[in-house]
């Protein structure tokens, strides 16, 4: 391969959103100001910034194609690429395969700048402090160069160290080094002799660096098959965010809608649904497999051949139908308590998204009329059970395939198919003791742990609160030394280490609860609880709570949470039987 040497100032000043655009497979810009400003102390040092794989696309074909702008100025309220319109382009144009990140950062550093929140909103600006001497950090995490994003060249009375703060895109505005040195000569009148040589090396070492040096080298591909750019993109890709195939393909298929801006349209959306509750971490890719997904008769799988101009019609028409399904979906399952902590495996809100488009009933979520508030906890429980049951892991496709099959097979569709789902997919609804005592063994903050403690409070209000997972008895107290400390012999140790983590030891506190308690001995603080507290909780009534009592407190949990579960399934069965 053979690689083509430029300039920063030349790729940035020439190239960016005149003839270099970002293709529509490529992912958001995701840097922060540390990033950028550990990319420039690298240029300055003559660390390497690793290569660049372009595509240059001829002109003939440009319109085949929807690009994007490097973003100049990054706003973290609207954080999201402009399209790129091409049509004044008389040239070959080149998309940016790999190094998407690293330019838009020269971009900003050079000619931009960056918009972000810190209990207000602050504009800010790349500056380096000229003053700072170049000494070698001994921590190689260290930056050797003082590059800061701030709102204004002035120093910082906080910071005892010399400061002169030169705005680092002043840079493009000479051509010559010591044009750029003669430029901050007065600035520079007031200081010492050691400081003034200090930022005349370190203008002049800025300036070759942006200006003398060919540092940044691209590969340019000439390809115009789609297939082998996109096997290209996943290639370069994987040394930073694993890219999918999938990823590459519904972003460029959606881009290619005819009447609405596809990108917009998704990344608008998906900031909707994640705001719906108290908060979900929905990623594009779920809205785009809802496209698929709830459009009728298009496959399920991501392959080339299926994104014909025909499907992508389908789903442009289908949109606001996506949309609503999938809003109304999300509302329902976080009404039951399910949230981004629980909700572990966000493909299975899809069947229940084609079951609500397809019922087609106006304000079903909302509804408190007998029929619905029984078919609504009907899919709570079906949701339940399958996620405890792992249905969604493995092949999800297959998984979802065969649910879409069995909801549009039925006739009707008054009620939610709860039974017709699990046979479908070979599952009992119910939990035998052998899968009870595996769900009692699941651990602080693992996948399951939150989704099992939610089961813990059915008459919760989830709305507007946030909970955490918490020891009931504090971890803190179950070193080995503690234990010791406490007269425990070896056995007596290892059972208190083997329960401590698990479920039976955990609970849903709000966040206020939680830094209340902090690490307070359990007896003390049940004690300053109201009188529900036990209820609520699923707390055993025990004649002493201290330290001693926690293998015996373990033991009569655990049978309060297996009657639970066991409640749980006999509910599901009488919501059956009643809808």
């Amino acid at each position: 391969m053979s690689y083509i040497p430029k300039t920063i100032s030349e790729v940035v000043t020439e190239y960016l959103n005149n003839n270099t655009f970002l293709p529509a497979i490529q992912r958001e810009y995701v840097w922060n100001t540390p990033a950028i400003e550990k990319l420039f102390d690298s240029i300055m040092g003559d660390y390497p910034i690793s290569t660049f794989l372009f595509w240059k696309i001829r002109e003939e074909n440009k319109n085949q194609w929807t690009a994007y702008e490097f973003i100049r100025d990054f706003d973290g309220e609207k954080p999201h690429n402009k399209e790129a319109n091409l049509a004044g382009v008389n040239q070959d144009i080149i998309l940016v395969l790999d190094g998407q990140q690293r330019l838009t950062s020269l971009f900003i550093g050079l000619k931009g700048s960056y918009r972000f929140f810190y209990y207000k909103w602050h504009k800010t600006r790349l500056y380096f402090n000229l003053l700072t001497p170049e000494v070698e950090p001994e921590n190689p995490e260290e930056l050797t160069y003082d590059f800061k994003f701030r709102t204004d060249k002035l120093p910082d009375p906080r910071n005892p160290k010399p400061q002169y703060w030169y705005l680092v895109g002043d840079i493009l505005n000479h051509v010559d080094a010591e044009d750029a040195k003669k430029s901050i000569k007065g600035d520079l009148a007031n200081f010492t002799e050691e400081q003034r040589d200090t930022a005349n090396t370190h203008i002049g070492r800025l300036h070759s660096r942006i200006h003398t040096l060919r540092l940044l080298n691209y590969y340019e591909e000439k390809s115009q098959s789609y297939n082998k750019v996109v096997e290209a993109f996943i290639r370069a890709n994987t040394g930073g965010v694993k890219l999918g195939y999938s990823d590459i393909l519904l972003s460029t298929a959606t881009a290619k809608w005819n009447t609405l801006n596809a990108r917009e349209e998704i990344h608008e959306f998906t900031d909707d649904i994640n705001k719906i509750g108290n908060g979900y971490s929905f990623e594009k890719d779920f809205v785009l497999k809802g496209c698929l997904y709830l459009t009728d008769n298009l496959p399920i799988q991501y392959k080339v051949e299926n994104f014909t101009r025909t499907n992508l019609e389908k789903i442009e028409n289908n949109w606001e139908v996506t949309k609503s399904s999938i809003e109304k979906a999300i509302k329902l399952v976080s009404k039951f308590g399910f949230n981004d902590k629980n909700l572990v495996s966000k493909g299975a809100l899809l069947p229940i998204a084609l079951y609500i488009q397809l019922l087609n009933k106006r304000n079903f979520v909302e509804s408190t009329a007998s029929a619905d508030v029984l078919n609504q906890l009907s899919i709570q429980r079906w949701l339940t059970v399958a996620l405890l049951k792992n249905a969604f892991g493995g092949s999800s496709d297959r998984t979802l395939k065969l649910v879409q099959d069995v909801i549009k097979g039925q006739q009707g569709l008054t009620k939610f198919p709860f039974d017709e789902i699990n046979k479908r997919l070979n599952i009992d609804a119910s939990f035998n003791e052998i899968e009870i005592e595996q769900l009692l063994s699941v651990s602080y903050s693992t996948k399951y742990s939150y989704l099992l403690l939610s089961l813990l409070y059915p008459n919760r209000d989830w709305k507007d609160n946030k909970y955490h997972e918490d020891h009931i008895y504090p971890k803190s107290e179950f070193t080995t030394a503690k234990l010791k400390q406490r007269g425990y012999d070896e056995a007596t140790i290892k059972e208190y280490q083997r329960h401590y983590n698990t479920l039976a030891n955990l609970q849903l506190l709000t966040d206020k609860e939680n830094i209340e308690k902090k690490a307070a001995d359990f007896d003390k603080w049940i004690a300053s609880r109201d009188e529900n507290f036990k209820i609520r909780h699923t707390i055993p009534d025990l004649s002493s709570y201290n330290f001693d009592s926690f293998l015996e407190f373990i033991n009569h949990r655990s049978g309060l949470i297996k009657g639970m579960l066991k409640q749980i399934v006999m509910e599901m069965d009488t919501v059956e039987e009643v809808a």
